[in-house]
């Protein structure tokens, strides 16, 4: 019998399947639940036990985890009879990893807390490929003891762990995680269509600047979406669409301008608006094109 924590995960999406994965490959007895049969199959193959409802999976778990889109989603799992605070045991350890408001986080720990479970906010960044090879980023907040508690666990699915502050601090830097990448990617279809239009080797151009100050995680991992237009879903835009909402009313709540992200946000509704909204973010590059003229199909 393993002397580690008993785990239940809920929400087995994109990102979900390979981070439970990971931690059953590090010795995690994982019991996941999910809307979707075929990822409980897919649990159930790498050595998880599927549950038939999320009382079912959370009621002897000592950590339970969600990994789910946005915070109706958040709620809809962690109250009412069915949900996560009246099943889970008091004690146990909510990690929520989904990006999602933070006074949604806030609230959750609140509320948690009158049931003796204890909660911290753990959103990521590092997209799908992240998760496949444990490399994410995770930004945390909440109590130190609790962080201490859940950091073996996170070690087992990202290399940079940090506890940025009181409950909702990890979405807060979440939210500017996700400004940072839609305008840096914004700024790569630009130059993409810039280089292209201009008759330049498109491959050996972004092999260059991505070796100089140009040069980002960004560029690196969609690099190869921009050369073969290859927009198959590791973010999809209408998850940062909605990742872009929490931020710029976060900043307008706190008094902070962001001139350039409001134009980005905009980009991404509009690319959303025109059907891409199931395509990975760096279709923001088909934005661009249609901008500049380019048959986009």
């Amino acid at each position: 019998m393993s002397n580690l924590p008993k785990i239940a995960w809920i929400g087995l999406g994109i990102m979900g399947s390979p981070m439970s994965e990971n931690l059953i490959k590090a010795g995690y007895d994982v019991t996941g639940f999910t809307l979707e049969q075929d990822k409980l199959d897919r649990l159930a193959a790498a050595g998880g036990t599927a549950a038939k409802s999320i009382a079912e999976a959370v009621k002897d778990a000592d950590v339970v985890i969600t990994m789910v889109p946005a915070s109706p989603q958040v709620e809809a799992i962690s109250y009412g009879p069915e949900g996560i605070l009246e099943n889970a045991k008091s004690g146990a350890l909510i990690i929520d990893m989904s990006s999602i408001t933070p006074q949604t986080s806030v609230d959750l720990a609140k509320n948690a807390k009158e049931k003796g479970i204890r909660v911290i906010d753990a959103p990521v960044s590092g997209g799908e490929a992240g998760a496949i090879e444990a490399v994410l980023s995770i930004m945390v907040g909440g109590e130190q003891a609790d962080f201490e508690t859940a950091k073996p666990i996170l070690e087992a699915l990202g290399k940079t762990i940090v506890l940025c502050g009181p409950h909702g601090s990890g979405q807060t830097v979440k939210a500017a995680n996700q400004l940072i990448v839609a305008v840096n990617i914004q700024a790569c279809a630009e130059a993409v269509v810039f280089l292209e239009k201009s008759g330049v080797d498109l491959k050996a151009a972004l092999d260059v600047l991505n070796g100089g100050l140009a040069g980002s995680t960004v560029l690196t991992r969609k690099k190869d979406n921009f050369l073969n237009r290859d927009f198959k879903p590791g973010f999809r835009i209408d998850l940062h669409h909605k990742d872009m909402g929490i931020v710029t009313d976060a900043a307008r709540n706190v008094g902070a301008s962001l001139p350039v992200g409001g134009v980005v946000a905009q980009l991404v509704a509009s690319l959303r608006a025109q059907g891409d909204g199931g395509l990975d973010h760096s279709a923001l590059l088909r934005a661009v094109e249609r901008l500049s003229g380019n048959q986009v199909a």
